[in-house]
């Protein structure tokens, strides 16, 4: 049943599975804001989570004293369903005009919570991020490869959803509630911002920088479930924009558009192929760590053929020999790339004098155009200049 809202309170939806070591000090954090002239009400919507992290805080609900300014509610539901149904789940109960939507794992500091209603107030805008990538901003406490994920995930968000922000990633934003009338969201994966973002293209954003930092306790939700979730999140939300895109009449654009994500595509090769190329390499498998990076250059080959055929060129067509046959075309073509850039490498750096770090952009953007062009014509059937 929904609530109706109130202008002089905002609520903060907070979902939570298996945070028992970290619920109590999120709530407590919240409790020491203060707002002037606005009350806070807090929803925690906890998973029925299996280390009794609702428990846990129906017992601290039933002892602790009022604060003034705050009211605290919890909601159960009987299974795991997602962070962005869960964030749905507790909108459904919030009262506020305003929703603030964070973490149960101290990641997102509650204190930047009247910053961001503060920003949102002087700058009028619909939706405040608290973003990790601004200048000001930073990340503490991930290792190396947590991050070539976290950027790849935002490189393809912004390039292929046509997102603009520089955090659309980011699980700790406040919004109006206003701008969910009319909105049909699926809630798949835990990125209930990159959706909104999508199919509410005419609201006004602002970002705010605010320190991640790692949690301390419990496990991390990321996993290969969720790096499945937001692909099959982001390929339904880039048919969802092109279905409601005008259709562009002019082949430059078409062009340049294909061009983009081709090279989009590329970048994230790099982080699957590192990836894949670690995990091989470690405990997970030991491999040597040579045939551990033929293993990554594999996998990232293959995907990179596959995101260009479903997502570049827009190719449905997965009939055994057409798909085959494509696919060698495509692994041909990037073997030529790989030797024309080393080719153009050594003949800048070593008979034109070039610096190394010139040389190998300048190559890289060569090969890649002309891997670009290749598959355009031959793997995938396309006319160039369209």
């Amino acid at each position: 049943m929904t609530q109706i809202s109130s202008n002089n309170q905002i609520s903060i939806i907070i979902p939570t599975y298996n945070e028992s070591q970290n619920i109590l000090k999120v709530i407590e954090s919240i409790l020491k804001i203060q707002l002037q002239k606005l009350s806070i009400q807090t929803i925690v919507v906890d998973d029925n989570s299996p280390d009794g992290t609702g428990k846990i805080l129906e017992d601290y609900l039933n002892t602790m004293k009022q604060v003034a300014g705050h009211t605290i509610e919890i909601l159960h539901r009987k299974a795991k369903s997602g962070l962005s149904s869960a964030v749905l789940y507790g909108i459904e109960y919030a009262k506020g005009h305003t929703i603030v939507v964070m973490d149960s794992d101290l990641s997102h500091p509650p204190h930047l919570i009247p910053k961001m209603i503060e920003a949102m107030n002087k700058s009028k805008c619909d939706i405040v991020v608290a973003s990790r990538y601004l200048k000001e901003g930073k990340i503490i406490g991930w290792p190396l490869k947590r991050k070539i994920i976290s950027k790849t995930a935002t490189k393809i968000a912004k390039a292929g959803l046509r997102v603009s922000i520089e955090d659309p990633m980011s699980g700790f934003f406040a919004f109006k509630r206003y701008i969910l009338e009319g909105l049909k969201l699926d809630a798949i994966g835990y990125k209930m911002l990159l959706e909104i973002l999508v199919k509410k293209t005419n609201v006004t954003v602002k970002e705010i920088p605010y320190t991640f930092t790692e949690r301390q306790f419990g496990e991390s939700k990321m996993g290969l479930y969720t790096i499945l979730n937001y692909c099959t999140a982001v390929w339904k939300l880039y048919r969802y924009g092109r279905n409601i895109r005008t259709q562009e009449k002019r082949k430059s654009i078409h062009f340049f558009s294909k061009a983009a994500r081709f090279f989009t595509v590329g970048a994230s090769g790099l982080g699957v192929n590192y990836l894949i190329s670690f995990l091989f390499a470690t405990s997970m498998v030991d491999l040597w760590y040579l045939h551990a990076n033929i293993v990554g250059i594999v996998f990232s080959m293959t995907t990179n053929f596959l995101l260009n055929k479903t997502w570049t060129f827009g190719d449905r067509n997965f009939s055994t020999k057409r798909t085959l046959l494509q696919y060698g075309k495509f692994i041909g073509f990037s073997s030529l790339g790989a030797l024309v850039q080393l080719g153009m490498v050594y003949h800048l750096v070593e008979n034109s004098n070039w610096i190394y770090p010139t040389a190998l952009i300048i190559a890289v953007l060569t090969a890649g155009f002309g891997n670009f062009i290749l598959n355009k014509k031959w793997t995938f059937g396309e006319k160039i200049w369209n």
